[in-house]
């Protein structure tokens, strides 16, 4: 049998290892009912022992799936490590996933048992079991609404765990037997993909994938087990996993779930990570937070923010990365740090950050610059769930807002001649389940995977520049490069532009759909005394198409600066009288643009734009959270945007 790290062969070797060296150190955090509530590593492997006694008296079988659904809470992290210590294969799924989505997960891994975290889960799966033939039982966490269901396959995570221990002596040495077999190339978990381009696939990872990527991103960070993270992002994302279950394992540091996703931003503050990642929407929406509130705030204290907020832009990334800055400099940027930082960073939860990090999406670099010249060390990674997240990272001192770094240890990665990023690992996947076809067509026979993004090295510095995802990139009908992303990614600069999607793919000039952000528009609104009631009318009212209007022509002047993209600026666009929504379709639950399917339903808009029309109505279907279908009816106004003209040498470097 193939030793693991440190002969440790899969996480419930892990535990096992910090239940002993790490016995009184906090291993959970959860806040219920407003109090912190932790659990030791100690403390941990009892209560993971006692539900995987629990599953064994339930029948759990090895090469079992058990689907974990909810939000970030120590008991479900326990739930992926008690189905890993019986042999069985942990499948967390969205938690706002519609009913139909779950389906189709459930009944491709044939999961026999789900875990779920509330009433909520438990309607859903019910809803959709006699599609799934291979269902069982289902486990609730939280009792609410549930005395009256039919018990006969639901149990309450509570009671498997007490059945568990009254049965210790019956089970435990096959518990035992369990554990101890575990290799390490045996299957730590599933996880599916977003489902960007169609059916979300299932993505097996080994033990080997996730604890040697989370050896060597541990130790590319220096991460140590007094760090803290704060687990909120969807359990069900690769990042997570590997986040609050891998590098947790691997360094013993503590993970800490908020309450809820409405008091997020609150326990951040409380808990003041070390560690720390968020994607770009993220930050974006804190910026946007803080500029909002800078906007109300007394002219003294504007000006103040301002002044200094300029010189951190100018001094702050320097200082991070240890490059030399005058005496004086300092000076202001410490007096910067008494009076504007530190309160802000304080109020952001991010005093403590000693390593950030963001990916999924491009991040604009003066949202990035911003972060970093308060002395954040925010950085970007590169990954996907087939390299169990890391292919690419940014080295401390050597911070860029344009590449995604240089290659994880142990990480090789090249580019074929059309532009395509290729890369292998000891993290690559093991393969797609039950689908040959697709893990042939992405993963050869020397391990090398194709990500579908299309980027470069840089030939002075090493570091990795994806330019777009390789489908995405096209021609212009003139045959200059088409890369929607590089320009959507500038619009979302913006905090009044929460999506941007771009057309022209063999077309004679882009145009785009834009969506507002309702609450940096609306905040605007106020302050501007101009009254809407509803989403709609404020997306179509003339002076938020005319302050759109300037955020696409300050754009087009920022492309237009980049020899080779100059011919992607905008020439027209339109305000979206709706959000795109992952329930419509049109995002993917790690809210990523489908493209295709937007430019399908929306056929009649992307038209509008290319024939000369100055307005289109419309009739758009759209789900409401309870479920429900309904139509939104507008008649949308379509503007023209300047233009700069595009450089002849452009022209011919083409």
């Amino acid at each position: 049998m193939t030793e693991g790290a440190e002969g440790l062969r899969s996480i419930p070797a892990l535990l096992h290892r910090n239940a002993t060296r790490f016995a009184k150190a906090s291993a959970y955090r959860e806040k219920e009912f407003g109090i912190w509530q932790s659990w030791t590593w100690a403390e941990t492997e009892k209560q993971i022992e006692a539900l995987a006694l629990g599953l064994l008296n339930l029948g759990v079988n090895e090469g079992d799936f058990v689907a974990i659904i909810g939000r970030n809470r120590p008991y479900l992290y326990w739930s992926m490590v008690a189905a890993q210590s019986v042999g069985a294969i942990p499948v967390p799924l969205y938690q706002d996933a519609v009913a139909e989505e779950m389906e189709y997960v459930l009944s491709h891994c044939g999961a026999r048992f789900v875990i779920v975290a509330d009433q909520e889960q438990v309607d859903k799966v019910i809803e959709v079991q006699e599609h799934l033939h291979q269902f069982e039982h289902l486990i609730y966490l939280d009792p609410r609404g549930l005395r009256k269901y039919d018990h006969t396959r639901l149990h309450q995570y509570s009671h498997v765990q007490d059945q568990g221990r009254a049965a210790y002596d019956e089970f435990i040495p096959e518990l035992k037997r369990r554990r101890e077999k575990l290799g390490y190339d045996d299957t730590c978990v599933m996880l599916y993909t977003s489902g960007t381009t169609g059916k979300p696939k299932g993505v097996v990872l080994s033990n080997r994938n996730i604890i040697e990527t989370a050896k060597a991103s541990s130790e590319f960070d220096h991460l140590k087990p007094n760090d803290e993270v704060l687990a909120y992002l969807p359990m069900a994302w690769v990042g997570d996993f590997i986040f609050s279950i891998g590098q947790a394992y691997w360094t013993g540091f503590c993970v800490n779930c908020p309450e809820s996703a409405e008091t997020m931003m609150t326990d951040l503050k409380e808990i003041a990570p070390s560690y720390y990642f968020a994607p770009p929407r993220v930050f974006e929406t804190q910026l946007t937070s803080i500029m909002i509130r800078m906007e109300d705030a007394g002219p003294f204290k504007k000006r103040m923010f301002h002044y200094f907020m300029k010189h951190a832009k100018e001094v702050g990334p320097r200082i991070l990365d240890g490059k030399p800055v005058g005496f004086g400099e300092r000076l202001k940027y410490a007096l910067g740090e008494l009076m504007v930082y530190g309160p802000l960073k304080n109020t952001l939860g991010f005093s403590k950050v000693r390593v950030g990090y963001t990916a999924g999406e491009a991040i604009g670099p003066e949202i990035f610059s911003f972060y970093r010249s308060l002395g954040i060390n925010l950085k970007q990674l590169y990954g996907q769930t087939e390299a169990g997240v890391f292919i690419t990272q940014q080295p401390d001192g050597e911070v860029r807002a344009d590449t995604v770094g240089v290659p994880s240890p142990g990480v090789e990665v090249r580019i074929d001649d059309s532009g395509e990023v290729f890369y292998r690992s000891p993290g690559v996947f093991v393969e797609y389940y039950k689908n040959p076809e697709s893990t042939a067509s992405t993963k050869d026979a020397e391990g090398w995977v194709a990500t579908g993004d299309a980027g470069f090295f840089e030939p002075d510095t090493g570091h990795l520049r994806i330019i777009d995802r390789a489908k995405d990139v096209g021609k212009m009908a003139d045959g200059s490069m088409f890369a929607p992303k590089y320009v959507e990614n500038k619009l979302k600069f913006y905090p009044n532009i929460l999506e941007a999607v771009v057309f022209g793919n063999e077309r004679d000039k882009c145009t785009a759909f834009i969506n507002i952000d309702l609450s940096a528009v609306g905040n605007w609104a106020e302050r501007n005394n101009i009254s809407y009631a509803s989403y709609q009318e404020l997306a179509g009212h003339p002076k938020v198409l005319e302050m759109i209007q300037n955020h696409v022509e300050e754009t087009n002047a920022s492309v237009a600066q980049d020899e080779m993209l100059s011919g992607c600026q905008i020439h027209r666009f339109l305000v979206l009288h709706k959000e795109l929504d992952a329930d419509d379709g049109e995002l993917t639950r790690t809210r990523k643009v489908r493209r295709k399917i937007i430019g399908e339903k929306f056929e009649d808009l992307v038209n509008a734009l290319y024939d000369g029309s100055d307005s289109v109505y419309t009739e758009t279907e759209v789900t409401y959270e309870d479920g429900r279908k309904g139509k939104i009816k507008a008649t949308l106004s379509i503007r023209d945007a300047k233009v700069l003209p595009v450089a002849p040498k452009s022209m011919a470097a083409e």
